[in-house]
């Protein structure tokens, strides 16, 4: 297999480089009014970002100049229509890192920490024009193969397998003990691994978008695990997305494979972890949201847009690259320059939010899943795994209540993600509840014995999820009002 970077860290030469550049444009904080803004280190974390979006577009506009790992500076497009230019204007802005200056010119440490993450892949993520489409073709070929009713039913059965499997003391981290959990195991059986391999390979995926000091060899690991499934699914194909992916007409090489799967499962599994963290998050922290999911005028797809307009599962995303030196959002760019999707930013855009600060309702024009050519492949089963674990889980556990203050939640520490370190809940213990046997026969004792009350059985949870999707949910005020 071919890696995709040197001993060094960097990208290995290859027939589809882009060659020589123009003249390198100037530094993205050259004649900067003042230094770049940090979207890394101890002090940054999830809770704090929108307000540091909002200073950033105060002071700079729509394009604000940031450093996004130690000595790593970048454009943060802030602005929507900005944004929506960037990802559809190919000519000015690649999507290949071979062209990111910085790395040219040597000034990128091969232990970087963004390495992993930015550095050049033979996948669609990481390509432009006729080479993307090709590899686009295979990876929605093969997500179109997914059978919607077949991924509800496997994600309503891992939703109940992961509750029983924490559900037995009454208290749980909704974080680490179902957010991380569902999607690591739906998305693996998706690609045909095994349930140990899928969670070691969700550790390498982990550690591979934190940005840290350990993500190059997390990446490593992450590379060889998916090498041993392709080698796997050559010998012996089966139904899933790897084997859709190696027999596409598109006829994608091993490697091209392997990187492809990469951006599949890092897009797909941690986004999803966000979404549903973050979903769970706001229901348990406003109960007049949560109260209703049992009624009022939005659907539950209504309402997981909203959540992708407020908190996008990626704020930021990697990367744009200027191929001319070019004036753009109302600075100075230089060819060779990074640029960085601030969805999350865009989307709170004032140029685009409606003008009677009402909240956006019934609208998908949210950049939560990006836009133009590289608008995301897998966001129809992203979609349907988050709704499915909201409602199973809620339907399991209807009394979640957070054992904490919200005030006192902590944040993951990540450039490209406002996800929750923690969720901590409390819940009424599995086993003091009766099940369906246990009440058949409690209901017997009644009958022959009139003076003892048998407790009333619970609805089951098909039952409660007929009666959900009979009553959609509604923002409340207070949410609505963060949404403006």
């Amino acid at each position: 297999m071919t890696t995709p970077h040197g001993p060094d860290g960097r990208p290995q030469p290859s027939p589809g480089d882009p060659g020589p550049l123009g003249p390198p444009g100037r530094c993205p904080v050259t004649g900067a009014q003042s230094a770049p803004t940090a979207l890394h280190g101890p002090d940054v974390d999830g809770d704090m970002l929108p307000a540091l979006y909002e200073e950033l577009r105060r002071e700079h506009g729509p394009v604000a100049p940031v450093s996004v790992a130690p000595g790593i500076n970048a454009w943060l497009v802030l602005g929507y229509h900005e944004l929506l230019r960037l990802t559809r204007d190919e000519q000015d802005f690649s999507h290949d890192p071979r062209r990111w200056r910085l790395l040219r010119e040597n000034r990128v440490p091969a232990d970087s920490p963004i390495l992993p993450m930015v550095g050049w892949r033979p996948a669609l993520l990481f390509a432009d024009g006729q080479q993307h489409r090709r590899m686009r073709a295979a990876v929605s070929t093969a997500l179109s193969g997914i059978n919607g009713h077949e991924l509800r039913r496997l994600v309503r059965d891992t939703a109940e397998q992961v509750i029983h499997s924490f559900a037995q003391p009454g208290r749980a981290d909704l974080v680490a003990d179902y957010a991380r959990q569902l999607p690591m195991r739906v998305i693996t059986a998706l690609l045909g691994v095994d349930e140990h391999t899928g969670r070691q390979l969700v550790e390498a995926v982990a550690g591979t978008v934190a940005a840290t000091s350990a993500s190059a060899d997390a990446s490593r690991r992450m590379g060889a695990i998916l090498d041993a499934l392709i080698k796997e699914k050559r010998r012996r194909p089966g139904h899933d997305v790897t084997s859709a992916l190696l027999h596409h007409p598109a006829q994608l090489t091993d490697d091209e494979v392997l990187h492809n799967l990469v951006v599949m499962f890092v897009a797909g599994n941690q986004t999803t972890v966000n979404w549903i963290a973050t979903t769970l998050r706001i229901l348990l922290c406003d109960p007049q949201f949560r109260s209703s999911l049992t009624g009022g005028r939005l659907s539950v797809d209504d309402a997981l847009d909203l959540v992708l307009w407020r908190f996008p599962p990626t704020q930021n995303f990697p990367a744009r690259y200027a191929t001319r030196d070019m004036l753009f959002g109302g600075r100075q760019i230089g060819t060779g320059d990074m640029l960085i999707l601030g969805l999350a930013a865009a989307n709170m855009d004032p140029e685009i939010l409606p003008d009677d600060g009402s909240p956006v309702v019934g609208n998908r024009a949210h950049l939560a899943f990006g836009a133009g050519p590289h608008l995301c492949p897998a966001q129809d089963p992203a979609r349907l795994i988050t709704r499915t674990a909201v409602d199973t889980i809620l339907h399991r556990l209807p009394d979640l209540e957070l054992s904490i203050s919200p005030d006192e939640l902590e944040w993951i520490k990540s450039p490209w993600s406002k996800g929750l370190a923690a969720l901590p809940v409390t819940f009424t213990d599995l086993r003091r509840r009766r099940s369906p046997s246990a009440q058949q026969s409690a209901n017997a004792q009644h009958t022959a014995h009139p003076q003892h009350t048998a407790h009333p059985q619970p609805p089951s949870s098909a039952q409660q999820q007929s009666s959900a999707a009979q009553h959609p949910a509604v923002l409340p005020s207070h949410e609505q009002e963060s949404l403006r």
